[in-house]
């Protein structure tokens, strides 16, 4: 394959894009990430492609647009009904978690406390096979364990 995956990520925390875009390199040369500090952003970036992203990872907790907020505008819009959406949060709370699958995300993986546990949970997550994958209740949620 020679045409990278484009991924986009999208957190205001610079740290947390860093080690992404570590890690992603880290694990194949098949990715280029791009970055993006907010949901504007983002947006603005999806809206005048190209790149057109192979996959969207997506901090919930962020200034301005919330996680939540471009979430529901990327689903209302049928150019973006069906790009994988992967939440990326420190949030563990349940009901939170729910709420991003009701709202459309096809994924969700809890930021690990250490890169190691990072790594891992990012790797597994770019191997899933969107076109087939179904989220219910026993495989939404990224376990670290």
């Amino acid at each position: 394959m020679n045409e990278k995956l484009t991924i986009f990520y999208t957190d205001d925390d610079i740290d947390d894009l860093e080690f992404f875009k570590t890690i992603v390199s880290m694990i194949s040369e098949d990715y280029a990430v791009i970055t993006h500090m907010s949901g504007s952003q983002l947006l603005h970036a999806l809206n005048n492609p190209p790149p057109n992203p192979h996959m969207v990872f997506l901090d919930i907790n962020m200034p301005g647009m919330s996680g939540l907020e471009v979430l529901q505008t990327l689903r209302k819009s049928e150019k973006f009904s069906s790009l994988p959406i992967v939440m990326f949060s420190t949030t563990r709370d349940e009901s939170i978690v729910l709420k991003t699958k009701e709202l459309g995300a096809n994924y969700y993986v809890p930021k690990a406390e250490n890169f190691k546990l990072l790594r891992k949970s990012i790797e597994y997550t770019l191997q899933i096979n969107w076109d087939s994958f179904i989220a219910d209740r026993s495989n939404y949620l990224y376990d670290n364990n």
